[in-house]
């Protein structure tokens, strides 16, 4: 059924209360925030990446000449 209901989730956040105790809370939240903003950058960044591959190799088959920001690269 996975969480997909409320009561999971406070369940959940009173475990975790208890294990981690209330000051350590905000911390890591914090901390797992930061390492979910990281992760999505870091994604973003490969997509990125791939679409500008993509089209650099689209420029090379089309038998189009190289631009001077393409010949400078290497």
């Amino acid at each position: 059924m996975g969480f997909r209901y409320w009561p999971h989730i406070l369940v959940l956040a009173i475990i975790a209360l208890v294990i981690f105790g209330g000051p350590k809370l905000p911390d890591f939240a914090r901390n797992l925030g930061k390492t979910l903003r990281i992760l999505k950058d870091e994604a973003k960044s490969l997509t990125s990446d791939d679409e500008s591959k993509d089209d650099q190799e689209a420029n090379e088959d089309s038998g189009k000449p190289a631009t001077k920001d393409e010949t400078n690269d290497k």
